[in-house]
């Protein structure tokens, strides 16, 4: 069975999607939840699912001490799922191609440095682009710029509003990031 370990900095509902999805899988299970912010709700999340968390500063993680976490709980594969912070190189290095993310846009428009949540949904009502999605792709040392996986789209209107579209998009998240990972592992 392979050990997953999810990334998360905010409220965690897409880590909740995957927990839940493998809860009784005999493929995968969600070994731990690791998270930059002590106070983020997806550690709440973790507990309904009894599954271990573990909190940690960026400067622990360039330090080694996420790296050395995942090691000692023998993780096979490393879950983004809405986590802010740039991998360390040496992170991806320790799970090349094993280290998957998901970006609430059709990279490689919206991606980089600054271009998370709201900020990409306003940026893409800005433009007044009459699609967007998501991306789950590979991740490199290079914001948004591993290897794409998967991409699926949504249509907007001219009504959309920076809301509307994040509603559009968590839509499309919360239904296939867990598939996705699944063919993954």
């Amino acid at each position: 069975m392979k050990r997953l370990a999810i990334l998360a900095s905010g409220s965690g509902s897409n880590a909740e999607k995957i927990m839940a999805h493998f809860q009784h899988s005999a493929k995968a299970e969600i070994a731990l939840v690791a998270s930059n912010k002590p106070d983020a709700f997806v550690l709440e999340r973790a507990k309904k699912f009894n599954v271990p968390t573990f909190t940690f500063s960026r400067k622990e993680m360039d330090a080694g001490q996420l790296l050395e976490k995942l090691r000692e709980e023998k993780i096979d594969w490393v879950i983004l799922a809405g986590f802010l912070l740039k991998i360390p190189v040496a992170l991806t290095r320790a799970f090349p191609d094993r280290m998957v993310n998901i970006h609430p846009a059709l990279l490689p428009k919206y991606g980089g440095k600054g271009m998370y949540g709201a900020h990409v949904h306003e940026a893409v009502k800005a433009a007044g682009d009459k699609e967007t999605g998501i991306t789950i792709h590979l991740v490199n040392e290079h914001y948004d710029e591993g290897k794409i996986i998967f991409q699926a789209s949504t249509p907007l209107t001219e009504e959309d509003t920076p809301e509307s579209i994040a509603a559009k998009v968590h839509e499309l998240e919360h239904r296939h990031f867990p598939q996705v990972i699944e063919g993954l592992v």
